[in-house]
């Protein structure tokens, strides 16, 4: 197995060879499908979502890949996770997590793994907009 390193522009994608077939998937930026959620999950506000793969981009390996925009004041409602679980990274601003009873503030380059028959809840708590990558793991 080599790793390669794009010379592009890219902040999230390195490219793996396996025994010399190439196993990846690349989605330019304007090629993203892009989608507004109202009130997601119960949620509060319009959170914008960009469609960094698709699932069937992901090969059953996952169901979502997404850069989440969430506005001032707005949240994604508390979800359960069964089977699947979820990872969020966030890329700016600042989140309040609700998991199993606690509260969790995140800010940037902050990561979190919600497993199998959990549940979560994310805010905006800060006053610009807080932007998230989910990743749902089939």
């Amino acid at each position: 197995m080599k790793l390669f390193r794009s010379t592009a522009n890219t902040r999230l994608f390195d490219f793996i060879v396996f025994y010399g077939r190439i196993n990846m998937m690349i989605r330019k930026s304007d090629e993203m499908r892009r989608e507004v959620r109202s009130e997601m999950r119960g949620g509060t506000g319009d959170i914008n979502l960009v469609h960094m793969l698709e699932k069937e981009d992901m090969k059953g390996k996952a169901r979502l890949c997404a850069l989440m925009q969430i506005p001032v004041s707005g949240s994604i409602g508390e979800h359960l996770h069964d089977p699947d679980a979820e990872i969020y990274l966030v890329m700016s601003g600042t989140a309040k997590l609700e998991a199993n009873g606690e509260s969790f503030i995140l800010n940037k380059g902050d990561a979190v793994f919600t497993g199998p028959a959990e549940s979560h809840s994310v805010s905006n708590a800060g006053d610009t907009t807080l932007e998230i990558i989910g990743i749902v793991i089939e």
